[in-house]
């Protein structure tokens, strides 16, 4: 594990590093036994079509946690969150090929707090869509 991010070396303005997530039928079908979420329109490409999607897309929840990752390797530390909440803008769409789709998320310190917490809002995208928006964590730091 990477040593922990000090509350002293973070200033408002603050950028985390952007990083970039392949995701694949298989993380879905994975995702699924994990969560327990087998909702077809997440690996049935023929059931998202008939119901107006434009092929499987990613569960929300996986695409929530990605952006979390950005958090929580950043600060070197799993337990950081505080707070976190999202609104989903668009889906990821993951077609059935070698590519699969990408979710790139970066994010910014808004506000750095006396009690050690920092409030970061994060983006996220993918297909050239913003995919999460309002996506907003308090953190804790050393």
């Amino acid at each position: 594990m990477s040593s922990r991010l000090r509350h002293a070396d973070v200033e408002v303005g603050t950028e985390l590093p952007e990083r970039t997530f392949p995701v694949r039928r298989l993380d879905l079908v994975r995702y699924a036994g994990a969560s327990g979420d087998f909702n077809p329109i997440h690996w049935n490409e023929r059931f998202a079509k008939s119901v107006g999607l434009p092929d499987v897309i990613a569960h929300g929840m996986f695409t929530m946690a990605e952006a979390a990752r950005v958090l929580t390797d950043w600060t070197g530390d799993p337990g950081c969150v505080i707070d976190y909440s999202v609104r989903f803008s668009a889906p990821v769409v993951v077609p059935d090929d070698d590519e699969g789709a990408e979710i790139t998320v970066g994010g910014k310190v808004k506000a750095k707090n006396d009690d050690g917490t920092v409030a970061v809002l994060l983006t996220a995208r993918s297909g050239g869509a913003k995919v999460l928006v309002q996506s907003k964590a308090l953190v804790r730091l050393a």
